[in-house]
């Protein structure tokens, strides 16, 4: 038989006598856009490599917990079991298959056991292999379906392993979560479903299933607070609320009318000066107001040790915290990662790639006349001190050292060298080298074709 018909008439038969597709909330994932893991690498010229793609998947009480490598019955059992490894530790699962109808391989990724069974596990001993303690609220959370937009969104096999591994750790009563992912592989979008599972499950810093969330997504920039709250629009209007100093001076408080709260930490910073004392409005909500807060972009200063935004953690700090991050740990922030601990799960801009979901880039070193720099008396300084004798070098620029002309015409040569129809990202060294270059780009922009993120 070949391998569709060693599909139909041998491994379907055995999935259905282990119950798989009769239990309640079992399910086999056969077809191909659903077991699709890949898209598959971007190739010059357009084309993608092979995508992978699993022949089955086993998903109980929402969650999947195995995957099925199908093979020829004419083939040998282990032929497939190098892919069936591929596709467990891709999807980060425990249990994998190989089978060519006639034997069942099974392999064990945590234990590293392998050996042939007569059959496959039935769900519910599936569910107790994966997870040996019982665990409510990983139930609960299991149990609240993804939020499709109508079957249009389909969550990404990393995207699930996130919204998973950040709610078992909510689960397993954790206070602070880490998530690094790559920019562009929609860290928005996962906020969203682990808050709409908070929302739907009634979780509660209580634990007690009584009231809905209140939950609190922190960003540094009104556009990243704006672009969240147009991704959450799912959840009902009246629990969404885009906290304002505007609204607050209007009403003379801080809104507590909602479950879903959106602001920046400058706002929240910002406060009343009342007889000579500034309060900051944060200090308005009771310390354990707050069940959960979102801090997007949590390597900006927000968990930094030094950041000017750190005291908002630390006076909401009975809420459970997750920070967002596409930045690995390096010198630089390792406060942040301190804060929060170990990421509870890392996809990196390498795997985006090589996985289809994100385009590959190219380094184009940009060469000017000063690429390094000494100062000298003839030179202006508009700003701030400088250190005579000292070589500036490439890493002080736009950290140490600001040369506006210097950005200016590197930002010129960028332009002029731009592919007008590819999307182009700029990564800038600060917050502040970020603002110069954005408003450089805009004095040019009657020049530039290409829409520019800075």
């Amino acid at each position: 038989m070949n391998e569709s018909e060693t599909r139909a008439e041998l491994i379907d038969p055995k999935l259905l006598a282990c119950g798989w597709g009769l239990v309640p909330e079992s399910k086999v994932l056969r077809e191909r856009d659903v077991c699709k893991i890949t898209d598959g690498r971007i190739q010059v010229g357009g084309g993608r490599a092979k995508a992978l793609i699993a022949d089955y998947i086993l998903v109980y009480k929402g969650v999947k917990l195995a995957v099925i490598e199908a093979k020829s019955s004419e083939l040998e059992v282990g032929e497939g079991v190098a892919q069936a490894k591929l596709y467990a530790q891709k999807l980060q699962l425990e249990t994998t298959y190989s089978t060519n109808g006639r034997e069942i391989y099974s392999i064990c990724l945590k234990s590293g056991k392998e050996e042939l069974v007569k059959n496959f596990l039935t769900p519910d001993a599936l569910w107790e292999k994966t997870y040996s303690d019982q665990n409510e609220w990983r139930d609960k959370f299991s149990s609240i379906p993804y939020e499709g937009k109508s079957g249009t969104w389909q969550p990404r096999y990393y995207q699930e392993i996130a919204v998973k591994n950040t709610l078992e750790a909510v689960a397993q009563n954790k206070k602070r979560i880490l998530l690094t992912l790559a920019t562009g592989t929609g860290k928005t979008a996962i906020a969203f479903q682990i808050a709409w599972k908070l929302f739907h499950t009634r979780w509660n810093l209580k634990r007690d299933g009584l009231r809905r969330p209140r939950i609190l997504f922190l960003a540094d920039r009104n556009i990243l607070a704006d672009q969240a709250f147009s991704s959450f629009m799912a959840f009902p209007e009246d629990a969404m609320v885009r906290i304002s100093p505007k609204e607050i001076k209007k009403s003379k408080k801080v809104p507590t009318n909602g479950s879903i709260f959106f602001t920046i930490f400058q706002s929240f910073m910002s406060g009343t000066d009342d007889g000579g004392a500034s309060e900051p409005y944060f200090g308005a909500y009771p310390q354990d107001y707050f069940d959960f807060i979102i801090i997007d972009e949590c390597h900006r200063g927000g968990a930094n040790d030094e950041g000017n935004w750190r005291a908002i953690l630390e006076y909401f700090s009975p809420a459970v915290q997750l920070g967002l991050t596409a930045t690995p740990k390096r010198k630089d922030n390792v406060d942040t990662y301190a804060y929060f601990g170990e990421p509870v799960y890392v996809y990196s801009l390498k795997e985006g790639i090589n996985d289809g979901f994100l385009t590959p880039f190219k380094v184009k070193r940009i060469k000017t006349t000063l690429d390094d720099y000494i100062f000298t008396s003839d030179d202006n300084i508009i700003e701030g001190e400088i250190e005579e004798g000292k070589l500036y070098k490439e890493e002080d620029f736009n950290k140490i050292i600001e040369i506006k002309a210097r950005e200016e015409e590197r930002i010129k040569i960028f332009m002029n060298e731009a592919n007008e129809n590819e999307k182009t990202i700029i990564f800038c060294a600060t917050q502040e080298h970020a603002a110069l270059v954005r408003d450089i780009v805009n004095q040019k922009k009657s020049r530039a074709k290409m829409p520019i993120t800075a």
